[in-house]
């Protein structure tokens, strides 16, 4: 998912330079905003933020970012396996403007991924969390995700809905390994693999990647494939986040950092 209003940075002038930079900048600030809330408040030190380069972050990143490639292939899959959307190799462009394509497209994915992590999944819904709140906080930010999306492209009520179920997924699956790496991998990775390698539209948004690995061919309906939105607007979105809620949940192989459970989790009696 990805939104300009949430960069504030406006689209008819935008350029991926500015892209990634603001998201950089955003993304330190909102972690930076994040540990001095915890510092001051609660005496938290700044790996209660979950940015924090703990034994598990990099099996965590790696893993997220597995889970959002395979959550948005599998999405891929619904529509071709039903005949909706079909794919080539991408005609008009060198493999060297690919290979730079991939490359840049994952730099500003990236940054604006960490961004938008940070802001909703970080100090509002650890807070809420510590106060034993935090389906609260979850429903509240991953609202607020679905609404900072409404300005995007070609907008419409499915990736409206499904950008909030996408809130709550990115929510559970913070609640699940309690640091940032994790989700950040997984947002990171839909983008990067819908817009990059699929050629579909990112949340209505085609300027990232000027030269992705395959073109898609979208056959329809609206419902089903988003068309003009992308993916993120039709229910074969809507069905594959469901799955991978219920996959990241029930699989065990997640589990979080004991130190990062307690500074997240309210505190028990003694």
């Amino acid at each position: 998912m990805f939104a300009f209003t949430a960069l504030k940075i406006d689209s008819s002038k935008l350029t991926l330079l500015s892209l990634g930079v603001n998201g950089l900048l955003l993304g330190t600030a909102a972690v930076l905003l994040g540990w001095i809330c915890g510092r001051l408040f609660e005496g938290l030190p700044f790996r209660a933020t979950g940015a924090w380069f703990t034994a598990k972050w990099f099996k965590h990143f790696i893993l997220g970012g597995g889970f959002g490639a395979l959550t948005l292939a599998f999405g891929v899959l619904i529509l071709f396996a039903s005949g909706a959307e079909g794919f080539v190799l991408n005609p008009n462009k060198a493999v060297s403007d690919i290979i730079a394509s991939l490359v840049v497209s994952l730099l500003v994915f990236g940054t604006a991924a960490a961004f938008e992590e940070a802001l909703f999944r970080g100090y509002l819904l650890q807070t809420f969390s510590r106060s034993g709140l935090a389906w609260l906080a979850i429903a509240g930010t991953s609202i607020f995700f679905g609404i900072v999306h409404l300005r995007n492209p070609h907008a419409s009520l499915i990736s409206t809905a499904n950008t909030v179920l996408a809130g709550i997924w990115f929510s559970l699956a913070y609640l699940k390994t309690r640091d940032l790496w994790f989700v950040w991998g997984m947002h990171l990775m839909w983008n990067w693999t819908q817009g990059s390698v699929f050629g579909i539209e990112v949340s209505g948004l085609t300027e990232i990647t000027t030269a992705p690995l395959l073109r898609e061919v979208d056959a329809g309906p609206e419902w089903l494939t988003g068309q003009t939105y992308g993916i993120e607007g039709g229910i074969a979105c809507t069905i594959a986040i469901v799955a991978s809620i219920a996959a990241i949940w029930f699989l065990p192989l997640l589990k979080p950092d004991s130190e990062l459970l307690t500074m997240t989790s309210p505190p028990t009696d003694s």
